[in-house]
């Protein structure tokens, strides 16, 4: 369910002046959505820092620790998600500019921005035998949908994802 629309369904797209992050600028969360931001400059170590950034974040949430099985499998697909976005940053795009998390009742919404020109894509065919390039795919099959948001007159973009929230 892949996709490069700029935004996610039933969003509006990013607004003048935010940056290009999201439709919901993290200064300006809409009421009943919680949001997190890491800043990457000057961090070494991004991915095992985003993903306990992503727990600390599922701790303050309520989704950990996990009463079920499905919450805890939800759980840890947003903590793949978050590694496969970053480490996608790191191998392709010089890097996670920055990491934006945000959560409602409903979704939960992973955003990697970076300075890469590259356009993200699940590799086709896929090939589940060979090491490597499956990042995409991973984040394809485990969310409910996911783009790219890019900024005219700004370097690089933000690739966000969105998986749906535990029953």
């Amino acid at each position: 369910m892949s996709t490069t629309r700029p935004y996610s369904p039933g969003d509006r797209g990013p607004e003048p002046g935010d940056g290009g992050a999201s439709g919901a600028s993290p200064g300006g969360t809409p009421a009943g959505r919680r949001a997190r931001r890491l800043n990457f400059d000057g961090e070494s170590g991004v991915v095992p820092l985003a993903r306990d950034f992503a727990r600390q974040a599922l701790y303050e949430w309520g989704w950990l620790p996990a009463d079920t099985a499905d919450q805890r499998a939800a759980a840890e697909d947003v903590l793949l998600v978050v590694s496969e976005l970053v480490t996608n940053a790191c191998l392709h795009a010089e890097g996670p500019d920055e990491l934006w998390i945000s959560c409602d009742k409903k979704v939960f919404r992973v955003e990697v921005s970076d300075r890469g020109a590259g356009q993200p894509a699940p590799r086709t065919p896929h090939r589940a035998g060979r090491p490597g390039g499956h990042g995409m795919f991973i984040v394809q099959r485990l969310c409910l949908d996911w783009g790219v948001i890019r900024t005219a007159g700004v370097a690089g973009k933000t690739v966000w994802a969105e998986l749906g929230a535990p029953a």
